[in-house]
């Protein structure tokens, strides 16, 4: 029975340390972004815009390659600079956001250590799922907010082939390119 006692003081006494060694960090939607660049006429980069971003980041702060990270990326917001563009990019044509209004991002792996890593997740977009890698910088900070949290930052980048997720499938790569490049920063804050 003492030995009992022990083991439950002992874990009494060691629970509240476990549970310290990960936290929660929630997107800042007016402070992340996701932009892309494709290549038009293989002659000028276009750049684009999605904002909506919602998810969190789960810290390990014992051990980073245990963190996760969730993230949704409302579609509808694409935003190219060109109203009528946009309302192509919108369409059945391309990212069809009546049928499919948000991508998500799922982490599956996290490797490398703070300031560089590698985040490999499922990127499901316009309705299908592919495996994708970020080339992640950050965190940078923490620095309190003006909501008095402690606020981090991370910037990713990874390339993709849109017709891999169906996306204007019947547009020529010459027209625009195939290869994408998306930018990520995220502004993320302690809960």
């Amino acid at each position: 029975m003492h030995r009992l006692a022990v083991a439950v003081a002992v874990l009494s006494v060691a629970a509240p340390f476990a549970a310290a060694q990960t936290s929660t960090w929630n997107i800042d939607p007016a402070h992340s972004s996701v932009d892309f660049t494709v290549k038009h006429l293989a002659l000028s980069n276009v750049h684009g815009h999605f904002g909506g971003l919602k998810g969190s980041l789960t810290l390990n702060e014992s051990d980073i390659t245990k963190s996760t990270v969730a993230v949704t990326i409302d579609t509808t917001t694409i935003d190219t600079g060109v109203q009528m563009r946009d309302n192509d990019l919108k369409s059945p044509n391309y990212f069809d956001v009546s049928q499919f209004p948000t991508a998500t991002f799922t982490s599956t792996t996290v490797s490398g250590s703070a300031g560089h890593l590698t985040v490999n997740g499922n990127l499901t977009l316009h309705g299908v799922s592919r495996p994708v890698t970020l080339d992640v910088d950050g965190p940078n900070g923490p620095i309190n907010g003006m909501d008095k949290k402690p606020h981090a930052g991370y910037s990713a980048s990874t390339k993709l082939k849109r017709k891999d997720f169906g996306i204007g499938a019947k547009t020529p790569d010459n027209v625009v390119s195939d290869e994408i490049t998306l930018t990520i920063d995220l502004d993320v804050a302690k809960q």
